[in-house]
This record gives C-alpha cells, sequence and structure tokens, in this order.
C-alpha cells in the first residue's frame, strides 16, 4: 500500500513517470489567483490510471486521489492537448529503440464491447440482441504491441474498418520491400476484392483465411500463428475494465482513453526488456 492508502500497484513507476513529464503541457502559474494550487501532475495521471484500471466513476475516485472534478477536469484538458497519444507515440519509439517493432508480421482485429449510454460511433450489437454497443478495430505488430486503433458502431464490419484502422498508425511504417517484406495475417472477416485492393496498395504480403473454409488441416499454420497476437492484445487491453464496457458519451473521450491504455501496454512491455 502506499502513502495515500491505495494499492501501490497503480502508482506511475519513476522510470516510466520520467517519459511522461516531457510530453505534457506547460502551464504558468497566475500570481494574482488565489485559491488551491494547481494539482500534481504525477497525483493527476496516477488517479486517471486508476479510473482506467478499475473502471470506476469519475466521482466514485477515493478522495486520496484528489478531487474527482479536478481529475476529470486535468483528462479533459490532457485530451484536447493530445497527451495520451503522445504517450503511446512515445511508448512505440522506447519499445522501437529497445526491442525494434516487428513491421515483418501485422494483424488486425475488431472486437465488441457494449455501451449503454449510446453516443457517436455506437449502434446496434448484431451478437447482443441489438443493445447499443461500439467496435474497436486493433492494429498490431508481430509481437502484439499496439500501433494503430479506431473505432465505429458496432454493427460496422471489419472489412469496412480496414482502411481507417491503417489510416489510425500513429507512428511512420516503414516501406516495404523486396528485403524487407511486411505480412498482413487477418481472419475471414477480412475476405473481400477490396480488402485484397487496398492491402496490395499498402505493399503487404496478404494472409487472409476464406471464407468456407473448414479443413484446418489445409490452412497454413502461419495464418493462425501470426494472427493470435492480436487477439491477445485485446485480451489485455480487456484487463483495463474502464473498456470491458463503454461509459463515455462522447467518442473523443474514449478514444483518448483508449489511447492511454495502448501507452500503458506499450510501457510496461518495455519495462520487460530492461
Amino acid at each position: 500500500m502506499s502513502e495515500n492508502g491505495i494499492d501501490s500497484s497503480y502508482e506511475i513507476p519513476s522510470e516510466i513517470w520520467t517519459r511522461i513529464v516531457p510530453l505534457l503541457p506547460q502551464t504558468k502559474r497566475n500570481k494574482k489567483k488565489t485559491g488551491r494550487p494547481r494539482m500534481d501532475n504525477k497525483k493527476a495521471i496516477t488517479a486517471i490510471l486508476y479510473v482506467l484500471r478499475t473502471g470506476c466513476q469519475w466521482k466514485a475516485l477515493p478522495r486520496t486521489l484528489g478531487a474527482s472534478s479536478t481529475v476529470h477536469d486535468r483528462f479533459q484538458e490532457w485530451k484536447r492537448d493530445g497527451v495520451f497519444r503522445r504517450m503511446w507515440i512515445n511508448g512505440l519509439k522506447l519499445y522501437d529503440e529497445k526491442v525494434g517493432i516487428n513491421w515483418k508480421w501485422q494483424s488486425m482485429d475488431g472486437v465488441i464491447t457494449k455501451a449503454p449510454l449510446g453516443g457517436k460511433s455506437t449502434g446496434p450489437n448484431p451478437t447482443d440482441r441489438t443493445k447499443s454497443g461500439t467496435k474497436r478495430s486493433l492494429l498490431v505488430d508481430g509481437q502484439g504491441i499496439p500501433i494503430g486503433i479506431t473505432v465505429d458502431c458496432a454493427n460496422r464490419h471489419d472489412m469496412k474498418m480496414t482502411r481507417v484502422t491503417l489510416q489510425s498508425l500513429v507512428i511512420c511504417r516503414p516501406e516495404s520491400t523486396l528485403k524487407t517484406h511486411q505480412h498482413m495475417c487477418l481472419d475471414k472477416g477480412y475476405d473481400f476484392p477490396e480488402v485484397y485492393e487496398l492491402l496490395e496498395d499498402y505493399g503487404y504480403i496478404i494472409h487472409i483465411r476464406k471464407r468456407g473454409e473448414r479443413n484446418y488441416k489445409l490452412i497454413p499454420r502461419y495464418r493462425t500463428r501470426r494472427r493470435w497476437v492480436g487477439e491477445r492484445t485485446h485480451s489485455w487491453m480487456n484487463r483495463f475494465r474502464r473498456l470491458l464496457i463503454r461509459w463515455e458519451k462522447r467518442v473523443d473521450n474514449y478514444v483518448a482513453i483508449l489511447h492511454f491504455a495502448c501507452a500503458w501496454i506499450t510501457y510496461k512491455r518495455c519495462r520487460l526488456f530492461g
């Protein structure tokens, strides 16, 4: 337990915090303004991480982490400034330096989550009696590190989200050449001519399971062996209870919290490799 009575696992590790500090906007204190001093940035981001991991309402934040309205205001401020997206990009650069992003094998997959409050980019969930839901489409490298993400209605087909998911890439993708081929592994939900044309334009070597392919012995092993990492990354993201159910009505708030989750996953993977 930390000094504020909260599990220490919710604390921002010092090595990660040193990477985050330069990404935060600089604010000048108004000497003429009276009242309480501005909330400490590290305390604010720890509180936001607590909401992400536990899934609690903003108003349910433990008072030891700060006033809920102050923490939510800081989240809104950083969202507008693009802090969480910059954190994700910074984490990917660090991961690329320490380990190396595996551009050779990439995969893409979508997952549907409930969105009971509705809002933009929500729609009837075809797998849950047409209740309100949202779909997130994720692009990962060969090790499952998230490199692109987008959201849309729950009834949007995976195939329809292919282009926007590729465009959501947050870092520069190296060019695919004869010496450095880039492979894209997808499930049968992407088995459509327009997807093949799009991926060919992007220079990928395409591996898509065919619709109606039932004999698993005839399916090349690399298709499933390389594709499962995307499903694992979705599992990593679902461990953040705030993402199990979408409670944000505004899609920009939801995207910001997704970016924070992607950044946290990337930073944690960097720590595993020292």
